[in-house]
């Protein structure tokens, strides 16, 4: 049977952190919990489970506090869990199946993360997997008879173990935070996280958020190492940012800039909310419809789904085309994402 270490950054979880630890407390060797700052109960609560607590001053970079985490670790394999999740009597059997069967050529095993849409996370889909589990001490082989080569993918394993993730707040305002922090300070965010950026912006972000991050949107576009999906990103948020202070030119250059390659449903959605604010609802229809039928969506999967054809219902309410109008009202209830 492999061991397991368990390995959580937390800071003020005390409405959560119990839950978590008693649905797998009793399933690992070994808890490490890394606090990067509590003021609550959360390091009282901890020490229920665990005298491996280690207080981490926060530098504004998670990776930095899992990193300190994992050195913390001695077993075979590391799980990470954040304090908002759990497991259910079901998976936790899966869990404790999984421990008494796990392969030692498995590096990392991918649970399916559940709930996301309920509670507006970053992300399109109610439920995916995630990589959870990984080998502490990876080996490093040799393959092939001949022209040999060292295996550097590692050897993934997808459970069928679920994981219920339900937070108590949305995290949007703190990661806008960090991503302004990050481009203060100089740092150039990577694909990953530019990607991640515009995305959280269209699923959870209020207007004052794609406001603030118009200057680095900007810089995007005339980065010539910024990949041709990153510019496209960019020119979204900054259609939408033109739109929400009306300036005509801008919504144009940027409108024009995802046009000319592929156009994505956000920016058709964006052109379909000028027009819908101008009142030149049959312009508007164009679009929405563009949005809803012609094109897809890069960021969020809703401005393809159920908004622009909530829209198109608005549209044809105010055109008097009361057929229409409860047809794209159907249609917009059948394609919402479950919540």
């Amino acid at each position: 049977m492999k061991t397991i270490s368990l390995c959580m950054i937390v800071k003020n979880e005390e409405q959560v952190l119990s839950r978590c630890l008693d649905s797998i407390y009793d399933l690992v060797d070994e808890i490490i919990i890394v606090d990067t700052g509590s003021n609550d109960r959360t390091k009282e609560i901890a020490s229920k489970y665990t005298n491996n607590i280690f207080d981490f001053v926060w530098v504004n970079d998670f990776s930095a506090a899992r990193n300190y985490s994992f050195s913390k670790a001695t077993m075979d394999y590391i799980y990470v869990a954040d304090a908002d999740e759990f497991l259910d009597e079901e998976n936790r059997c899966k869990f404790r199946n999984l421990k008494n069967t796990l392969l030692s050529e498995i590096e990392i095993v991918q649970m399916m993360y559940c709930n996301q849409l309920e509670y507006n996370t970053t992300y399109n889909f109610d439920e995916e997997y995630r990589p959870k589990l990984y080998k502490r001490l990876r080996n490093f082989v040799w393959q092939d008879c001949i022209h040999e080569s060292v295996r550097l993918e590692p050897i993934v394993f997808d459970s069928d173990i679920r994981i219920q993730h339900r937070p108590t707040s949305n995290h949007g305002k703190r990661d806008f935070k960090a991503f302004l922090d990050m481009v203060s300070e100089g740092r150039l965010p990577s694909r990953k996280l530019h990607n991640m950026y515009a995305r959280e912006l269209f699923i959870t972000g209020e207007n004052e958020d794609f406001l603030e991050a118009e200057t680095f949107f900007h810089s995007t576009v005339e980065d010539t190492r910024r990949s041709v999906d990153e510019i496209k990103e960019a020119a979204c948020v900054l259609a939408k940012i033109a739109r929400l202070k009306n300036d005509i030119p801008m919504l144009l250059k940027y409108a024009s800039k995802e046009l000319a390659s592929e156009p994505s449903s956000e920016l058709c959605f964006e052109l379909g909310e000028y027009y819908f604010e101008q009142k030149d609802y049959n312009e508007a229809i164009i679009w929405y419809y563009n949005a809803a039928f012609e094109t897809s969506s890069i960021l969020n999967i809703r401005y393809s789904k159920d908004m622009p054809l909530n829209r198109l219902k608005d549209c044809y309410h105010l055109l008097g085309n009361e057929e229409q109008a409860l047809h794209y009202g159907e249609l917009a209830k059948d394609s919402a994402p479950e919540r």
